[in-house]
């Protein structure tokens, strides 16, 4: 029996002299800025557990390993701007464990929460309402002379490169 898939879901922000440098130290902050990051759309596997972790308890692995992840990443350039990331999820409601992801960013925690409601409402209306929200994960900062950055990553996976390569 294998052990279900364990999502770990984490916030970061940081600043930097460029928007990149900016989006680099948020990483940091989120316990994921030395991967190569594989964004997947918003699908939660049958049987996996999602967990709120920390950047220190973060998946570990190599540097440069591919990670397979659904991340929100905000910017705020402006002294007095705002930037707000957030990841939210349901999970459908029949026990398997399938679930779905939505990403938003925006200027204020107000939007960026209404719009992560909003998308799990429509998400589930595609699929006949059987799903039920179940966490999120909102993370801001506001600029004060340098540019910034707020992430929400949910990692699913690292891979090296050597078992990406075997794939191709």
């Amino acid at each position: 029996m294998t052990d279900p898939l364990t999502i770990r879901v984490s916030v970061g922000t940081g600043t930097g002299r460029t928007t990149l440098a900016a989006f680099d130290a948020a990483l940091a902050d989120a316990g994921v800025s030395d991967f190569n990051l594989l964004r997947l759309s918003s699908i939660v596997p049958p049987g996996s557990r999602v967990l709120e972790v920390d950047g220190r308890e973060q998946l570990k692995g190599d540097h440069g390993d591919a990670l397979y992840c659904v991340y929100a990443r905000a910017h705020a350039l402006l002294a007095g701007h705002e930037a707000w990331a957030g990841v939210a999820w349901s999970r459908r409601d029949d026990g398997s464990g399938a679930g779905l992801f939505v990403e938003h960013e925006g200027p204020s925690r107000e939007q960026v929460s209404t719009d992560l409601t909003h998308s799990l409402e429509d998400l589930s209306a595609t699929r006949g309402g059987t799903y039920h929200p179940e966490g999120r994960r909102v993370a801001g900062i506001t600029c004060v002379t340098l540019p910034v950055c707020a992430v929400v990553v949910a990692t699913f996976r690292r891979t090296g490169w050597e078992e990406v390569h075997r794939g191709f």
